[in-house]
């Protein structure tokens, strides 16, 4: 390991143990000053360290998040792993269960189809437990991408993999090339936004159907997405759309499972399910 890399996470772990000063992280590490000075400021500057008005140095906001994300990640999995099983159960086609890191989707859970797909399939290997895809080529993917800030969504380098459907032919005068992806992925997002979920409808090499939708966390931001996916020869966009209803619930009992804050739209008129108002404060 980096001498410099073993240095600064030793004094992210100290700092765990509550605030230090310069001269404490220093000893931490047994460095002069002007080198944990050094480190410190690195840290600070990505947001892993937060000096204080006192001149200590604590764990900053961006460590936190970090492993509040490492977190929701490992628990969703668990939590969504039943609500899987069951819609594997009831219907029989491939599920999975993905999250957004940069550009790209990771595969978290699947549930393999309960009929064959053949060996070349995008359902076989490639959609494997840790696979990951450019996040704006599948249904998934865009899901998560439609629910970022906009500051967040623009500067990810997801234009060039966006092949959700086939190009179109620019208009006399239309942009083109990298800008013109990059204005139908945003006005697909866009209308996946409206909707709250989005489709594959077997236009894309792989020729494969899939329809997802968001899992919400505590904050009301998507942490995760499920999917429900199938050969288009097997079930094409008109049957998978008739199970849009069964997968907005299950993402919706998700939600509710793991501590999130759903639109309560689907659950109530299908499962049954009520969602208490909070009371009012004043």
């Amino acid at each position: 390991m980096s001498q410099s890399v073993d240095r600064a996470l030793t004094i992210l772990a100290s700092l765990g143990d509550g605030p230090a000063s310069l001269e404490q992280a220093a000893s931490s590490i047994d460095v002069h000053k002007s080198t944990a000075l050094r480190l410190l400021r690195t840290l600070e500057s990505h947001g892993f360290v937060h000096r204080q008005s006192d001149h200590r140095y604590r764990l900053g906001g961006r460590l936190i998040s970090l492993a509040q994300q490492a977190l929701e990640e490992v628990d969703v999995r668990q939590v969504a792993a039943p609500y899987l099983a069951s819609l594997n159960e009831r219907y029989g086609h491939t599920v999975h269960l993905a999250v957004l890191e940069g550009g790209e989707v990771v595969y978290l859970d699947k549930v393999e189809s309960r009929y064959p797909v053949s060996p070349g399939s995008w359902l076989g290997p490639a959609s494997r437990i840790g696979r990951r895809v450019p996040a704006s080529s599948t249904a998934l993917g865009r899901v998560l991408l439609a629910d970022l800030p906009e500051d967040q969504l623009t500067a990810l380098p997801v234009t060039r993999e966006f092949e959700a459907r086939p190009a179109r032919r620019p208009a006399a005068g239309a942009p083109r090339g990298d800008q013109q992806h990059s204005e139908e992925l945003l006005a697909d997002l866009a209308a996946v936004r409206r909707l709250g979920w989005a489709m594959d409808r077997g236009e894309n090499k792989q020729a494969v159907t899939s329809v997802a939708a968001p899992i919400s966390g505590s904050g009301g931001r998507a942490v995760a997405a499920c999917a429900i996916s199938a050969p288009a020869d097997v079930a094409p966009a008109t049957v998978l759309t008739r199970l849009l209803p069964e997968l907005l619930c299950t993402v919706e009992a998700i939600s509710l499972a793991y501590g999130g804050s759903p639109t309560p739209r689907w659950c109530e008129n299908r499962c049954g399910a009520k969602h208490e108002v909070p009371a009012s404060r004043t």
